[in-house]
């Protein structure tokens, strides 16, 4: 085999190498801490009790708020799947029936939950603002844990359709009673200042069209 051969074998199999190196290098995903992936795991299960307490509150009190945000809630369970796939982790609410979560803490809290919305539509709505108020004390916790860019971003999202759940709750109940909502799980001012803000718009969807009731969904005023 002469020189120049041998040049253009050494070039090649450099070049071969080389793309190996850089594909790994960019394409590989950066490992998750273990207060990432705990967070990852029990959020996932967070939205499912969302999503399952407004279905089964849905299903007693007739309550389109409840109908619309469960929806939408079911989108947050749907991004953060991906991230669990992403990161190849185990999905908590894989096979698990509406009401039944493999974190026992979340077991307990949507039991009780429940119980509360069946004393009556009002208690119903009011279950509906501790759950969005808890879940923005947790987001919030989640996203100082993460180093993640891509986890960060999906938090922010949730975090965007909290504050819109909780205004839609928070006017479903003012409507109601004639009094302004009070806060269960932040403190006061925290909540009132969401309040007073508009309605947004949470990623790349309007979430103040189909998905957030605004106030309007009175399913037992018509």
């Amino acid at each position: 085999m002469n020189t120049k051969m041998i040049k253009v074998l050494l070039i090649a199999m450099l070049s071969v190498f080389s793309t190996l190196l850089y594909s790994n290098a960019y394409s590989a995903t950066p490992p998750l801490s273990a207060e990432e992936e705990a967070d990852l795991l029990f959020m996932r299960e967070e939205e499912k009790l969302a999503r399952d307490t407004y279905l089964t509150l849905y299903e007693l009190w007739d309550l389109k708020v409840f109908s619309n945000i469960a929806s939408s809630e079911q989108m947050h369970m749907n991004a953060l799947l991906k991230l669990l796939k992403k990161y190849k982790l185990t999905d908590p609410a894989a096979s698990t029936d509406i009401g039944e979560f493999t974190d026992v803490a979340l077991q307990t809290l949507y039991n009780t939950l429940i119980a509360l919305g069946e004393q009556s539509g009002l208690e119903a709505l009011k279950v509906g603002g501790i759950i969005e108020e808890t879940d923005m004390r947790d987001i919030k916790a989640a996203i100082v844990r993460s180093q993640k860019e891509d986890i960060d971003a999906v938090y922010e999202s949730l975090l965007c359709g909290s504050r819109n759940h909780l205004r839609s709750f928070a006017q479903n109940i003012e409507a109601l009673t004639g009094a302004l909502y009070e806060a269960q799980v932040l403190n006061q001012t925290e909540v009132d200042e969401i309040l007073q803000a508009p309605m947004e718009k949470c990623g790349k969807k309007d979430t103040s069209a189909s998905n957030v009731c605004k106030g309007k969904c009175f399913g037992w005023m018509k």
